[in-house]
């Protein structure tokens, strides 16, 4: 099983990313995705999930309004749409598979292997 993600980048504050991922789960469709961020000496935090249908998205509050997730079960990838980047978005970010849309990490079963964005003030 493998979750590649791509897209990140160097990029000036108010810019805009999108990331994707592409999994070789054969049942992707059945799962929920979700990606993660890690800063620099800081724990691995939640930024957007989806469920696996695509029907429903939840986000961190630190995201909300600029960031969206969404997925295509037919090409087996999830994307995240990153605009209005801020300094403070700056991490590796990872995609996740998982048995529901749930910001904790415990839930998710297979991880990419992370894609960095840089974000310049």
């Amino acid at each position: 099983v493998q979750l590649q993600a791509c897209g990140g980048g160097l990029v000036q504050a108010g810019d805009s990313l999108r990331l994707s991922c592409a999994a070789s789960l054969r049942t992707f469709s059945r799962y929920a995705m979700g990606w993660f961020r890690q800063a620099p000496g800081k724990e691995r935090e939640f930024v957007a999930a989806i469920t696996s249908d695509g029907d429903s998205t939840y986000y961190a509050d630190s995201v909300k309004g600029r960031f969206t997730i969404s997925r295509d079960n037919g090409k087996n990838t999830v994307y995240l749409q990153m605009n209005s980047l801020k300094p403070e978005d700056t991490a590796v970010y990872y995609c996740a598979a998982g048995s529901i849309p749930s910001p904790l990490l415990r839930y998710y079963g297979y991880w990419g292997q992370g894609t960095q964005v840089t974000v310049s003030s």
